[in-house]
């Protein structure tokens, strides 16, 4: 073989292993099929209760902010609080611990109390262990059932959608403590 020869054979073998080797993709997106993921899809329903924990020596929620008009005002309108509240089994504090309700609530009703709701329920047990749900509303505490839409989630819940319905099931006026009954509803892979 001429030495012409063995260059082109040589540029060929090479140019033809490049092409094969595997590239990432740098493509922006890809179609995913919505038929195979609906097949997947479930409906799960979580029933818990929220520990909302403001006195106290250990509260569970705190003051992070508020308007110079929130101490006149009617409804608290202007505080925001900062939560890391338990969620448990049952209605009692010492019940199971199955997660913790991460987020911010902020009086943000003028009128009547109702609050905006910002937070994760972060779960701690079962096959949930380490999944999130995220949930943002408006909270109309003194109505007996509430309903606030869950805006997604992660691990177990990726791709979730669904609601909850939050009822009071104990109220202290003095303390400001309550505990609160969570019926979640939520579609998910």
């Amino acid at each position: 073989m001429d030495r012409a020869a063995g260059i082109f054979l040589a540029i060929t073998i090479l140019t033809l292993s490049l092409i094969s080797l595997p590239t990432n993709s740098h493509q922006f997106s890809t179609k995913l099929n919505k038929r195979e993921m609906a097949k997947r899809e479930k409906l799960s329903h979580l029933h818990f209760y929220f520990h909302d924990i403001v006195s106290g020596r250990s509260p569970t929620a705190v003051r992070v902010a508020e308007a110079a008009a929130t101490n006149s005002s009617a409804t608290g309108f202007g505080i925001m609080m900062l939560m890391d509240d338990p969620l448990t089994a049952g209605p009692d504090a010492g019940s199971k611990i199955v997660g913790r309700a991460q987020g911010i609530y902020a009086s943000a009703d003028l009128s009547r109390t109702g609050l905006m709701m910002a937070l994760n329920f972060a779960f701690l047990e079962g096959k949930f262990n380490g999944s999130t749900l995220s949930v943002l509303g408006r909270n109309a505490v003194f109505s007996a059932v509430r309903e606030m839409p869950i805006v997604g989630g992660s691990g177990v819940f990726r791709f979730a959608r669904g609601y909850v319905h939050a009822r009071t099931h104990f109220f202290d006026f003095k303390t400001l403590n309550a505990v609160v009954q969570y019926d979640v509803y939520v579609l998910h892979y």
